[in-house]
C-alpha cells in the first residue's frame, strides 16, 4: 500500500532529525511530498488551507499529544511554526475539527497516524531526546498493530515459550565453536550469556557479572572466560555455521505454504561504530562522515509479503589508509551473498541501493539469473536525459543501454520515474524488459527496501551486545550471533502465525523482546 509506504517515510525522516534537533525543525527540514493521499475537498470546494499543511499539522498534534485548542494557541504564539508547516493563516479549533470529520477519508487518517506514532514509539524505544513528543503508553492502544498484538488471545504464554523454544533447537544446535569436549561450560551456556548481554545492552564483563549474580556464580562464565571462547569460532567457520542454521530454518519454514517462492531480497550494508585506534585493524572502515570510523558488514535479507529472515551475512574489507587493504570491490560482496542465500531459497528479484550502482554489481546478479532493481546516481548524463524529459514534458522515459564488463555483457535498461517523495525525477537500473507503461507501478517495488532498515535496527538495539573489543573475531561473533537471534524472533514468530492458520504479514506477533527474553529463559534448565 503506497500511502503507508510513504507514511513510513515521513516517519523515518522526522525521526532521524530528532537525532540532531527539535521537532519543529525536523518539520522544517521536511522534503518528502504527501502525493499517495487526496484531499477529500473537490477542486471547486472553498477551502484555502493547504491540504498539505493540515495533514502535517495533524502529524505534529498526533505526535505531540496536543490538542486542537493547544495547537492552535502554539501556532498563534509562534506564528513561525504554522509558516513551516505551511499555513497562510491560523486556522482555528473548528477548522481542524472539521478536517478530520470532512476532508480526511480513512486512508489520510491511518496515514497520519502511521507516521506520528512510528515518531513516538522510535523516540521512546532508542531513547532519542525529543522533550515535545508525547508519552508511548498514550498512543500504544491507539496502534492497530499494537491493539492486535495485545489482545490477540490466539497464543497462550505457554505457546509462546514452546514455539520460541523449538526455534532455539532448529537454531543453536548448527552453532558450534569446536571447543574441547572437557571444557567447564557447553557452548549453550555462552549462547545464554550472549543471549542475555543482547537483551539488557550491555558489555561483556558487565553482563557477565550481571548473569552471575541472577543465576550463580558457577551457572556462568566470567566475561574474559567468554571472551576467550568468542575468538575459537574462527570468521570463516563462523559465517559457515550461520549458513547451516539458515539452511534448517528455512527448512522448517519451507513447507508452509504461506511462504511465497521464489523471494524477493534486499542486499544492503549496516555500519557498527567504532571509536578506538585504527592502527592494526584491517577490518575497520572509514564512513561517509570523513571522521568517523565503523565495521562494516553486508547482508541479504527476504522482504516483501513474506518471513523476513537474513539469509546471508558477509563481512566488508575496505581499502583504507591505515591498512594494505585492496580496494574493495563491492560486487564480489554481492556474488558472495546471493550464492550463499541461492543454497536456501529461489530469489527472484535484488534491490540494492546506490551504493551497489555499479557495471559489475549488475552483471554478478545477472549472472546469478537474478533479477535486479538498483537506483542510478544522477550523473551528467542522467542530468541532460531529465532535461530533455522536461522539455518534452514527459514524466516518464525508459533507455535501453548494455554492461560489458570481463565477467560477461547484458542489455538493461534505464527507468526514469517521478520519486515516491519529493520532488524531481529517480532513475533505476535493471535487467527485466520493461516499458515505459509499467516502469513507474514497477520502480514502487522499492519502497520495499524500508523493511531492511527496520531490520538492522532491530538486530542492533534489541539482540547486539555491546563490546569495545579490537579483536574481529569479537566483533563478527557479535554481530552474527544478533542476526541469528533476529531469525529465531522472526521464525518463533512465522510459527505462531502459522500455528493459527494467521495471516502472514509483516508485523509481528511477538516483540523482539519478548522473544530475546523467552530464548534467554528456555535455555535454563529446568530444577
Amino acid at each position: 500500500m503506497r500511502y503507508l509506504c510513504e507514511a513510513y517515510q515521513l516517519g523515518i525522516a522526522i525521526r532521524e532529525d530528532l537525532q540532531h534537533t527539535d521537532l519543529v525543525t525536523a518539520f522544517e527540514n521536511l522534503e518528502q511530498t504527501i502525493d499517495s493521499i487526496e484531499d477529500g475537498y473537490p477542486a471547486w470546494h472553498p477551502a484555502p488551507l493547504s491540504f498539505r499543511a493540515m495533514v502535517l499539522a495533524f502529524m505534529f498534534m498526533e505526535i505531540t499529544g496536543e490538542s486542537y485548542a493547544a495547537f492552535t494557541r502554539r501556532l498563534k504564539q509562534q506564528p513561525e511554526v504554522g509558516t513551516i508547516l505551511g499555513f497562510s493563516r491560523v486556522p482555528d479549533e473548528s477548522a481542524f475539527s472539521r478536517a478530520w470529520r470532512n476532508r480526511f477519508d480513512e486512508a489520510v487518517q491511518e496515514y497520519v497516524q502511521t507516521a506520528a506514532h512510528f515518531v513516538v514509539k522510535e523516540v521512546h524505544d532508542f531513547e532519542i531526546p525529543a522533550p515535545e513528543v508525547r508519552p508511548k503508553a498514550e498512543i500504544v492502544e491507539e496502534s492497530p498493530v499494537e491493539e492486535n498484538a495485545s489482545e490477540d488471545e490466539s497464543f497462550s504464554q505457554d505457546e509462546i515459550v514452546q514455539t520460541t523454544r523449538l526455534a532455539r533447537d532448529h537454531a543453536f544446535g548448527y552453532f558450534e565453536s569446536d571447543r574441547a569436549a572437557n571444557a567447564s561450560y557447553e557452548d549453550t551456556r555462552f549462547f545464554e550469556l550472549q543471549t542475555f548481554m543482547g537483551m539488557v545492552g550491555c558489555g561483556t564483563a558487565q553482563g557477565a557479572a550481571r548473569f552471575q549474580f541472577r543465576h550463580g556464580d558457577d551457572y556462568g562464565p566470567h566475561g574474559d572466560t567468554h571472551l576467550r571462547a568468542v575468538k575459537q569460532f574462527a570468521p570463516d567457520e563462523l559465517i559457515d555455521g550461520f549458513t547451516d542454521v539458515t539452511e534448517r530454518l528455512c527448512s522448517v519454514i519451507g513447507s508452509e505454504a504461506s511462504f511465497r517462492r521464489p523471494v524477493t531480497a534486499a542486499i544492503d550494508i549496516t555500519t557498527i561504530p567504532y571509536y578506538g585506534d585504527t592502527d592494526e585493524m584491517p577490518m575497520v572502515s572509514g564512513t561517509k562522515d570523513r571522521d568517523g570510523r565503523a565495521f562494516k558488514f553486508a547482508t541479504l535479507s527476504i522482504i516483501g509479503r513474506n518471513i523476513p529472515l537474513v539469509l546471508a551475512v558477509e563481512p566488508v574489507r575496505e581499502s583504507s589508509p591505515w591498512d594494505d587493504n585492496p580496494p574493495n570491490q563491492i560486487h564480489r560482496v554481492v556474488r558472495r551473498l546471493v550464492e550463499q542465500a541461492k543454497k536456501h531459497v529461489p530469489i527472484e528479484t535484488v534491490l540494492c541501493d546506490r551504493e551497489f550502482d555499479s557495471m559489475r554489481v549488475f552483471q554478478t546478479l545477472q549472472n546469478h539469473d537474478v533479477n535486479y532493481l538498483i537506483p542510478k546516481r544522477i550523473t551528467s548524463t542522467e542530468r541532460e536525459a531529465i532535461a530533455q524529459m522536461d522539455a518534452d514534458g514527459q514524466e516518464v522515459a525508459v533507455e535501453t543501454a548494455s554492461v560489458n564488463v570481463e565477467s560477461g555483457s547484458h542489455e538493461l535498461r534505464f527507468l526514469y520515474v517521478p520519486p515516491t517523495s519529493g520532488e524531481g525525477t529517480a532513475v533505476f537500473a535493471t535487467n527485466l524488459r520493461v516499458g515505459p507503461e509499467e516502469a513507474e507501478s514497477f520502480c514502487r517495488r522499492y519502497s520495499r527496501r524500508w523493511q531492511i532498515e527496520n531490520e538492522y535496527k532491530s538486530i542492533k538495539h534489541d539482540f547486539l551486545a555491546n563490546t569495545s573489543s579490537k579483536d574481529y573475531r569479537v566483533r563478527l561473533f557479535y554481530f552474527v550471533f544478533a542476526v541469528l537471534l533476529y531469525n529465531i524472533w522472526r521464525l518463533t514468530d512465522f510459527l505462531l502465525k502459522a500455528g493459527v492458520d494467521g495471516e502472514i504479514d509483516y508485523e509481528p506477533v511477538l516483540t523482539a523482546g519478548e522473544c530475546v527474553e523467552l530464548v534467554a529463559s528456555a535455555l535454563i534448565p529446568p530444577d
